[in-house]
C-alpha cells in the first residue's frame, strides 16, 4: 500500500512540476468543463501538445475528460491534490517553527 501511495504522489507532483499544467488546472478552476481546443488556444499550443499535458494530468488523476460528440470537455478532479496537501501539511510545523525562529532573530537583531 505504501508503494501505491508513493507512486500516486509521484504522479501528482510530477504533473504539478510543469507551469503549463499548473496553468491548465487554474484555468479549470476558473472555467470548469473547457474543451481541449479552448485550453490549447489559451496556452498557444497545438492540440497534440495540449493533449500530452492533459495525458500527464489525467494519469495523475487531476483531471477527467468527457467526450460529447466531437468535443472533449476537461474538468478538475481534486482528490489527488487533497492527498498532496495532506502530505505537505504534515511538514508545515517544521516550516512554521523555522519561520518563527527567523522572525525572532530578525526582531532581536533590530533592537538597540
Amino acid at each position: 500500500m505504501a508503494k501505491h501511495y508513493s507512486a500516486s504522489m509521484d504522479r501528482t507532483f510530477w504533473a504539478l512540476a510543469d507551469s503549463t499544467r499548473r496553468g491548465v488546472l487554474q484555468r479549470l478552476i476558473d472555467e470548469p468543463g473547457l474543451s481541449v481546443s479552448a485550453l490549447a488556444e489559451s496556452f498557444s499550443l497545438k492540440l497534440p501538445g495540449m493533449t500530452k499535458h492533459l495525458d500527464v494530468l489525467s494519469d495523475a488523476g487531476l483531471i477527467t475528460r468527457i467526450k460529447t460528440g466531437r468535443t472533449v470537455a476537461v474538468t478538475l478532479s481534486p482528490a489527488p491534490m487533497q492527498e498532496a496537501m495532506a502530505w505537505l501539511n504534515r511538514y508545515e510545523r517544521f516550516w512554521s517553527v523555522s519561520l518563527d525562529r527567523l522572525t525572532a532573530l530578525v526582531e532581536q537583531d533590530g533592537e538597540p
